[in-house]
């Protein structure tokens, strides 16, 4: 989920959020400059968010990005839930798709389908009432509302404390890499709040630079 996009597409807290990690952070101090050209993306519409976070769900990056490409293969380069719908289950899992992701995306295209949510009001809802209304349907769980919360609405201020990656990146960049729990990972963000969005993606970025 660390999709990235040239600087002008950036949310507009983006640079004020990123000065002032750097003032209180000293791991951030040293890994925002790293990805100084690069921010959050604009996400896809709603429906397209879910999916792949659907599709990523205990998936590793690879697995994930090959299913996606196999979902689109199916239902279109910009899957709208009609698409979705015109396609079997059992097509869903041609594509790589466990039965389970198939019945919740296909769940979840219903939704949107019928008008059973409405994306438009989340906008105008603060983040748990968000993740309340999205975790309401089948198949969605607080790692993909947060998901939502981040590559969709851009709130600023999300902490994702069921990511591995974070927890990985927690770990790697502020205990020598010995494995963190939640609650350590939380007392580590307090510092980042507001904006633990940005801080966040950065640690995700992070991973990436590693891994090359």
């Amino acid at each position: 989920m660390t999709d990235i996009i040239t600087a002008g597409d950036k949310p507009d807290f983006w640079d004020e959020a990123s000065a002032q990690l750097m003032r209180r952070d000293r791991i951030l101090r040293k890994l925002i400059p790293l990805h100084s050209t690069e921010a959050l993306r604009v996400s896809a519409t709603p429906f397209m968010t879910l999916a792949r976070a659907i599709i990523g769900q205990q998936s590793s990056v690879v697995s994930a990005e090959t299913m996606w490409r196999h979902f689109k293969e199916k239902c279109g380069r910009r899957p709208t839930p009609k698409q979705v719908l015109s396609v079997s289950g059992d097509e869903l899992r041609e594509a790589g798709l466990s039965k389970r992701k198939s019945e919740y995306l296909l769940d979840l295209a219903t939704h949107f389908a019928e008008k059973k949510i409405r994306p438009a009001a989340w906008v105008n809802m603060d983040d748990e009432a968000v993740v309340a209304d999205l975790c309401a349907i089948r198949g969605i769980g607080r790692w993909t509302a947060e998901m939502f919360l981040i590559f969709s609405l851009r709130r600023p201020d999300v902490l994702p404390l069921d990511d591995t990656s974070l927890l990985k990146a927690i770990s790697l960049h502020y205990f020598s890499g010995e494995p963190v729990s939640r609650f350590e990972a939380r007392e580590v963000a307090q510092a980042w709040a507001p904006w633990r969005t940005v801080a966040t993606w950065y640690l995700w970025r992070s991973l990436d630079v590693v891994a090359s």
